[in-house]
Order: C-alpha cells, then sequence, then structure tokens
C-alpha cells in the first residue's frame, strides 16, 4: 500500500501541474488577475515540501502510527465497504479537529500560515504546503485510529487521498454548486475558509465534507454581499519561499522575546495567533 501512495503522489503531480496551467489560461482569458510570481513561489515551497516529506516526514508519521497501532484495541482488516466507510468517516472527523487547532493553536499555525499566505486564489494555492508541518504533532491526531485497530498505511493513505481530494477546491472558477454545498467541502465553502474578511475568519474546516462544521458550529457560507478577500491579516509581503516559510515562525519568536515570564511565552505559543497582539504590546 505504501508503494501505492508514491505512485499516487508521483502522477498526481503532473496532473495538478497541468489543471493548474488550464486554470491559468482560463483566468487570464477571462480577464482576472493572476500572480505568476506568486504562483512560482507556492511551486517552490512545493517541491521543498515534498523533499521534507521523502527524507523524514513519510517515516517519522509511520513510525508514531505503527507504535500505537501495536497497543490497538481491536484489529480492522479493511476488507469490506462497512470498515472502509468507517475509517473515512473517522479521518473526516480527526481531519476536522486537525484543521481547526491549525488555526487555534499558534505553534501550529506558524506552519500552516504558509498555505493561508497566498492573495490570489487558485489551484496552485493548493500545494502552497508548510515544511515544517512534522513539528506541529499533526499526525498526533490520527493516532486514536489506529489505536482502535485501523492499519497505519490504511490511516496514511486515506489521509492522502483526502488531501488530494482538496486540491480542485482552490479556485474562483467553479460557482457554488447548489445543495451539495451543504454536505461537501467545495470551492465556495473554502473561499470562505481562505478569506482574511472578519466574517470568515475561522470558517469551514472540513476535509471532503462540511458536516463537522455544521455539528461544531464553525459552517459560512459564502456571501455575494461580501466577496472574499485572500491572505494573512498581516500579509508576508514577499514571494521569497524561505521568507514565506518561516515567517510565522519569526513573528512568534519576536513575540517571545517580549514575554514577562514562563506562563506568557506558554500563552504566546499555544493560545492563539491573535493572543500576542491582544496582550503583549
Amino acid at each position: 500500500m505504501q508503494d501505492i501512495r508514491d505512485v499516487f503522489s508521483f502522477y498526481s503531480q503532473g496532473v495538478f501541474l497541468t489543471l493548474i496551467a488550464i486554470e491559468a489560461f482560463l483566468v487570464w482569458h477571462s480577464g482576472r488577475k493572476y500572480s505568476w510570481r506568486e504562483n512560482i513561489a507556492s511551486f517552490v515551497i512545493n517541491v521543498g515540501q515534498i523533499m521534507m516529506a521523502q527524507l523524514f516526514v513519510k517515516a517519522f508519521n509511520l513510525s508514531i502510527l505503527t507504535w500505537v497501532w501495536n497497543y490497538r484495541l481491536f484489529t480492522i482488516p479493511m476488507d469490506n465497504i462497512w470498515e472502509i466507510l468507517l475509517l473515512f468517516i473517522g479521518i473526516e472527523f480527526f481531519i476536522y479537529w486537525q484543521h481547526r487547532s491549525m488555526h487555534r493553536i499558534r505553534w501550529m499555525w506558524a506552519t500552516h500560515a504558509v498555505h493561508h499566505s497566498v492573495q490570489y486564489f487558485n489551484l496552485s494555492a493548493a500545494y502552497r504546503l508548510g515544511w515544517t508541518y512534522w513539528l506541529s504533532g499533526l499526525i498526533l491526531f490520527f493516532t486514536p485510529l489506529c489505536w482502535l485497530g485501523f492499519p497505519p498505511i490504511a490511516v496514511l493513505l486515506g489521509y492522502t487521498l483526502n488531501l488530494f481530494y482538496q486540491f480542485w477546491i482552490h479556485t474562483e472558477l467553479i460557482p457554488k454548486l447548489g445543495v451539495l454545498e451543504l454536505v461537501l467541502n467545495t470551492p465556495s465553502n473554502h473561499r470562505v475558509h481562505h478569506a482574511a474578511n472578519s466574517q470568515y475568519i475561522d470558517k469551514n474546516y472540513g476535509g471532503v465534507t462540511i458536516v463537522f462544521d455544521h455539528l461544531f458550529g464553525t459552517y459560512q457560507s459564502e456571501q455575494d454581499i461580501n466577496p472574499p478577500i485572500y491572505g494573512l491579516t498581516k500579509p508576508v509581503n514577499s514571494h521569497n519561499p524561505i521568507v514565506i516559510a518561516f515567517h510565522e515562525w519569526g513573528r512568534m519568536y519576536q513575540d517571545l522575546s517580549t514575554t514577562r515570564n514562563w506562563q506568557q511565552s506558554l500563552q504566546c505559543m499555544f493560545y492563539g495567533p491573535e493572543w500576542s497582539e491582544k496582550n503583549l504590546k
């Protein structure tokens, strides 16, 4: 199954680049703005993220999940549709909380902010992913699935497929999709998630579906009278991949240097990104 993940990842890169080129032509043909510099920066960041994944992250994640699986309560063989469906629901649930935590815990936001730094929302934004996800402890969110008995490789494959689904929702070219907006994470729902408008911040965390956002009160539909404005509330203002990859870590370090005690230091790192601005003036 690991080989399947690697082959799928390899060929998907070619598909993604082709779709990005098609979207770029359609955006240009429609007369909309398209930032090639931002797109190129996203591509370079993607190359760095792939290198990190190949050299370190894959083995790190698999080791943690395998260790937990060795202490599993049950063994789920994944040989029927109901077990696959149950795994899908489990991954969706933990992706929701993982994603929500990435926005509400600054230590995790320092990596995830890279993805939200794009100011032109298009398919290239999908692969602008931070290089320090392993530092954020994201894989820990999926350890309960292995503890319950889902095989680590199946969990990682399901998570990978979930992320691949999310590629196509990073676009402005696809309008609202009617009743599907209430169930699926669509381009419209994800435009809201990437927007810096106050009404849209910290909304729509879902992966494939948007169901858990409805259940936990974080759903927000896209409003025609309030079009999304993309990017961070404090823009990076750089197309340098190194600056983009580490800018929020740098900001957090600067804030930590102004804290007055260990309690403030912990709050700076593990409270929401806005805590420092409100409390470290």
